[in-house]
């Protein structure tokens, strides 16, 4: 039985998070619309890491064939000394993986990874509008009047005399913001301003596998661990591709907010100093880096901070985590499983539904919020 009254819920925003909760809401028969403010969905970041957390859930929600076509499987991590080039410790995955955990640790670009999930959101039927940006909401005797950039504009060209009618607000029983780590939801419902930056810089490359020499190509998971660095890589579509993350400490840039600005390979080398041979001539051989700053918030203190009233958050709106433990989109596919079925199973009102996701939810990321600082 759904929850009591339950007839739309709206997903602000269309990235993997928001993605994830409208999939698994419509798989649980929950009516969801989703409203992403890019006009078209397109690539954000580059690879991530996915445990048997993760694959186990979108095996769960019929995705174990979709993830097989466009995912790496490493067999291993490794842990290296960024100086000397010594390895410090290894992990097995591959068959381990699925022995211990009944689900394979995976690598995968993220644009693979959204686009797998909204073809899955589009084949299950899921209203998704691009070019809608939410601003907000209301409380009405009706639900929540969801507000978008876009229909204020319309609204106020209206008064002008420039449109012919102001558009209706988009009516909600609940509203889940997954817009981001500077979510407007967020602010709305909690008023915290905007998230912290870290003091740490992310150099990130794809390189086809191809381009590089034999000896640098890679098909497991490397951490290179130093004085003031972390650098990482793996493969990623299908072992085609390598993707390399270094991280440094640095000033805060002029638009810290920018997920995609241009690095330059003198500025990476001059941040990380003195490094081995081996990380030296990988970090070499990729032609271009973009970079961007990370930022985070403290871990997560209590159930009120993911969900009041008929809004929650989900994802980084809800616990932006540093990358140290490749947990920041598994903790959102986690999120939109619990979410779904909070809304399906529960009996009671919809902010009863949604305190029992943020009940179930807030310790467990604020453990990984801990532990990835």
């Amino acid at each position: 039985m759904a929850a009591a009254g339950l007839k739309q819920v709206v997903v602000a925003g269309g990235g993997i998070g928001g993605l994830a909760a409208a999939l698994a809401c419509a798989r649980q028969g929950v009516p969801v619309q989703l409203l992403e403010r890019a006009t078209q969905l397109s690539e954000v970041g580059a690879g991530i890491q996915i445990g048997p957390n993760v694959t186990r859930i979108l095996q769960a929600w019929g995705l174990g064939d979709a993830l097989v076509q466009v995912a790496a499987f490493p067999k291993r991590l490794q842990a290296r000394d960024a100086q000397t080039g010594q390895v410090l410790g290894s992990l097995r995955f591959g068959e381990r993986a699925q022995a211990l955990y009944g689900a394979p640790y995976a690598t995968i670009h993220r644009a693979d990874l959204q686009a797998m999930l909204h073809t899955a959101v589009q084949a299950a039927g899921v209203d998704v509008r691009l070019g809608q940006t939410v601003q907000g909401w209301r409380e009405t005797a009706e639900g929540l009047a969801v507000t978008t950039a876009e229909r204020l504009a319309v609204g106020a060209a209206d008064q002008r005399g420039d449109a012919a009618a102001t558009p209706p607000p988009l009516m909600a029983d609940a509203l889940i913001g997954a817009d981001g780590v500077w979510s407007a939801v967020r602010q709305q419902l909690l008023g915290d301003g905007p998230a912290r930056f870290t003091g740490h810089l992310a150099y990130r490359a794809l390189v086809a596998q191809a381009d590089l020499p034999a000896h640098l190509r890679s098909d497991e998971v490397t951490v290179w661990m130093g004085p003031r660095l972390h650098v990482v890589h793996y493969p990623v579509r299908g072992g085609q591709w390598l993707n390399l993350i270094a991280i440094v400490h640095g000033d805060k840039p002029a638009q810290a907010d920018a997920w995609d600005s241009a690095g330059h390979a003198q500025a990476l080398m001059q941040a990380m100093g003195a490094v081995g041979k081996d990380l030296h001539e990988r970090l070499s051989a990729v032609p271009a880096w973009r970079q961007w700053a990370l930022h985070d918030r403290a871990p997560m203190a209590g159930a009120r901070e993911m969900a009041q009233g008929h809004v929650a958050l989900l994802g980084d709106a809800a616990h932006p985590m540093r990358p140290y433990l490749a947990q920041g989109a598994g903790m959102a596919i986690e999120d939109a499983q619990v979410l779904a079925q909070c809304l399906a199973q529960g009996s009671g009102s919809v902010p009863e539904c949604l305190h029992a996701y943020a009940e179930q939810r807030w310790a467990r990321n604020a453990r990984v919020q801990a532990r990835a600082i």
